[in-house]
């Protein structure tokens, strides 16, 4: 079983928000296979507490406009790193330094990743964008 293509429309929805508030270093991970709970982890670095809170809004408000329920969000106080459960979709975004104390990639590094279709990304192209084009 792999992630579905609506846990997929939601990560590139959470990374491409992220992107405009300048979160960093975001990859996506296909976490199905080994728990029941998500389909998808999405982990996005901020380079301070300020910016950690502002992808958080950023994602939470493109999440909402897509008609995505968050179950939860953990982490506000300190905005090291903040938890945000969709479901379908668990987005991690940290702070850098946090990013790699804990190295969430290499704790799931058996995961696929999935093409977020970000800029820079090779499979990255404008016309692809909101498009079912691979």
């Amino acid at each position: 079983m792999s992630a579905t293509e609506y846990a997929i429309e939601l990560a590139r929805v959470a990374a491409h928000a992220a992107l405009g508030k300048k979160g960093f270093d975001i990859v996506a991970l296909d976490v199905s296979e080994h728990l029941a709970i998500t389909d998808i982890f999405v982990v996005i670095s901020a380079a301070n507490e300020r910016q950690v809170s502002a992808v958080v809004d950023a994602v939470d408000k493109a999440m909402h406009e897509h008609k995505a329920h968050r179950a939860r969000r953990e982490g506000e106080r300190e905005n090291r790193w903040v938890l945000l459960d969709y479901i379908d979709i668990v987005v991690h975004v940290q702070h850098q330094e946090e990013r790699e104390l804990y190295s969430l990639e290499r704790l799931w590094k058996d995961c696929p990743s999935v093409d977020l279709r970000l800029p820079g990304d090779e499979l990255f192209a404008p016309t692809d964008v909101g498009t079912d084009a691979q």
